[in-house]
């Protein structure tokens, strides 16, 4: 019996033995297990950040895209509009994107919507026509897109509708143009005044151009005030040659008038240089004629200085490829909120010309606006935070005396 109880005990202590350390192990075992847990916890708020990740981040400047219409970014004149934009982008930070649309218009209303769908924020646009800115303003309110013209604007007393329109849309900034009538009569004083031109003939480009018909009305007026002056030494002005957009075209109608107009000393290209300017100038030179018939024109050329010493061109005006610089910077404050627009009006900039009638008037002006930008890195930042009348201001004063005195 006290065996049987010795081995009971015996029994009971291997089964109490078993128990705690099975406890034990378990206890163990939750002890290790604790910090996994924890660590599980601990690794769940990794979590929060990634939505902030997703937060939308204000527009930085390199995410603004503006886009450029124009009729060349490469012939004379607009390859400099497209150097100084692009000074002015690089200055800013911002992108571009260029259509050269030909002056062609159902390329100057397809340029407003490429440059739309492209994403841009803006555009500025040279048109052809005051008609095809019916479309180009609809794309651009449609699509949420700032425009400003450059070169250009919409005749109210000839297309009031279309004024309205551009007043009436919240996306239509503004323009910027020059004195177009003065610009005209002066250039048609050189030649009659200077000059001695007695009979000019005149070609231009698009039909209902309002720079070209501007530009044409100041000629007709100065050649009207001298007649008037001088009733025994009329000036004759033959009727305009419409719808010359080539150098071909422009030189098939110089031959024309010169076959008509045996006496004819004087050609104005109205519409402004480039190819048109070419084209006359290769009818000219073809007949023998360089020096004899006098040529009057805008949009300065590479080769002006050279041109005005030997006779090929006699009176030009230029100087303002920058004036697409102020319509950039009108839409670049418009797309950064600094530039209100409204339903009922919208900004306008008068841009000055610089006019030469020799190769020592084209000498000075080659100085500050052929060898460098008439604006630096610094003044072009410091344009970006005009005030709008404080950028009408910088524009009207741009002059060879103005870039002279800032960049000594």
């Amino acid at each position: 019996m006290k065996g049987l109880k010795m081995k009971k005990s015996l029994l009971w202590m291997i089964v109490l033995i078993i128990s705690i350390s099975m406890i034990a192990a378990f206890a163990g075992c939750a002890e290790e297990a604790a910090p996994a847990e924890e660590a599980e916890e601990a690794e769940a708020p990794a979590e929060e950040p990634a939505e902030a990740e997703e937060a939308e981040a204000p527009a930085a400047e390199e995410d603004i895209l503006i886009g450029v219409s124009i009729w060349s970014s490469t012939d004379p004149l607009g390859s400099q509009c497209k150097q100084i934009v692009d000074a002015a982008a690089e200055a800013l930070g911002v992108k571009t994107m260029y259509v050269d649309q030909s002056h062609i218009s159902e390329q100057v209303t397809a340029s407003a919507e490429t440059l739309a769908a492209a994403g841009c924020d803006g555009i500025i646009i040279c048109n052809a026509a005051d008609s095809e800115m019916t479309s180009v303003i609809n794309t651009c309110t449609d699509n949420e897109m700032y425009v400003a013209q450059f070169f250009r604007i919409i005749s109210e007393e000839n297309n009031p509708d279309i004024y309205e329109l551009a007043k009436s849309s919240p996306y239509y900034v503004g323009c910027v143009h020059e004195a177009e009538h003065e610009n005209g009569y002066e250039l048609g004083r050189i030649l009659v005044e200077e000059k001695g031109c007695r009979k000019i003939g005149m070609i231009s480009w698009a039909v209902g151009d309002a720079t070209a018909l501007a530009r044409i009305g100041g000629y007709q007026a100065a050649i009207e005030d001298w007649n008037a002056a001088n009733p025994d030494d009329q000036v004759v002005l033959l009727d305009t040659i419409d719808d010359v957009k080539d150098s071909a075209a422009s030189r098939s109608a110089a031959e024309a008038l010169m076959s008509a107009n045996p006496d004819l000393d004087a050609i104005v290209v109205a519409g402004g240089g480039g190819d048109p300017l070419e084209g006359a100038m290769a009818a000219i030179e073809g007949a023998d004629k360089v020096g004899k018939i006098h040529v009057g024109s805008t949009d300065f050329t590479p080769t002006l200085g050279e041109q005005l010493e030997s006779g090929a061109i006699s009176a030009m005006s230029g100087g303002h490829y920058a004036d697409p610089l102020f319509a950039f910077m009108m839409v670049y404050n418009a797309i950064k909120g600094n530039y209100t627009t409204s339903t009922d009006s919208f900004y306008e900039v008068l841009f000055p010309y610089c006019f030469v009638a020799s190769a020592e008037d084209y000498a000075n002006y080659a100085k500050y606006f052929v060898d460098e930008l008439p604006y630096n890195e610094e003044e072009l930042i410091e344009m970006a935070g005009q005030t709008i009348d404080e950028l009408k201001e910088t524009a009207a004063a741009l002059s060879i005396e103005d870039v002279a005195s800032r960049h000594k």
